[in-house]
């Protein structure tokens, strides 16, 4: 538990950090919106299109690329002290990058079909987000306060990534769906959580995770579907090249924009 001082807010009934508390009571995420969903699903395309463009053109500097972008990230985040909106958002852009890259290796690589990579991705975050509630008996992204624990929400969040490109695949190829009909069908999953966390109390941390791991498929599907030609998965051909410079100045722009406008999260230990 983390020992700086708290005070109650009366609105909501959880634990705030003190203005003056230490520095390990500093949230380390952005508060939960909107914006946040559509950054965050727009990075999973970004990632699914970045990883196929780069594996296209060469897969040594495909791998250099993810493997260095995620550790200069994962540095960067570590290194603050603090939400700080363009390092959060750069390491989840390259935890995209590197967890497709990661997905994909499973499948091409070790020739594994995706039904199997999906249940071993699954059963991986089963296994991580076990860990992380045994260690610190909460799952909430509103408690990243810490070191270990936000040791623990990164690699919860490279495994859903992972996870999510595994199942928008399956979906899409081993289900012959189609990279438009999958990205319809995960549009309608992902509604689910939201609406059971809105109308019929569904627990928000449950919900939030939940949501999170759609949103790769949901993001990846549409990037396939706009860079993917015709011939693949009924694609509309622009290119993946084209699709990952598009995501990437929306994305700038909008973390841009949140730099300005979006505090870190509130701190509680509710789960």
């Amino acid at each position: 538990m983390d020992t700086a001082s708290t005070q109650t807010d009366p609105s909501f009934g959880t634990r705030l950090a003190h203005p003056h508390s230490a520095r390990a009571t500093l949230a380390k995420v952005p508060e939960i919106t909107v914006l946040f969903w559509v950054i965050k699903v727009l990075t999973t395309g970004m990632g699914e299109a970045a990883s196929d463009y780069l594996g296209g053109v060469n897969l040594v500097l495909a791998g250099v690329v993810g493997v260095l972008g995620f550790a200069v990230a994962m540095w960067l985040q570590f290194r603050v002290r603090g939400y700080v909106a363009p390092a959060y958002w750069f390491a989840v852009a390259m935890v995209a990058v590197f967890g497709t890259m990661v997905a994909d290796g499973l499948h091409v690589g070790a020739g594994i079909a995706y039904p199997y990579s999906t249940a071993f991705y699954a059963l991986v975050l089963v296994v991580v987000l076990t860990l992380w509630w045994r260690s610190e008996h909460t799952l909430s992204i509103h408690s990243i306060t810490t070191r270990r624990r936000e040791v623990y929400y990164w690699a919860t969040v490279l495994t859903t990534f992972a996870l999510g490109t595994a199942a928008g695949d399956l979906t899409a190829a081993s289900l012959n769906l189609g990279f438009f009909p999958s990205g319809v069908l995960f549009a309608v999953l992902i509604a689910i959580p939201a609406i059971a966390w809105w109308k019929f109390n569904l627990n928000a941390t449950v919900a939030f995770w939940t949501a999170y791991v759609l949103t790769r498929p949901l993001g990846a599907s549409f990037a396939d579907w706009f860079g993917k030609p015709p011939s693949f998965g009924h694609g509309l051909g622009y290119g993946d090249g084209t699709v990952t410079a598009l995501a990437l100045i929306a994305i700038i722009a909008l973390v841009a924009w949140v730099s300005m406008h979006q505090s870190p999260a509130k701190v509680t230990d509710r789960a």
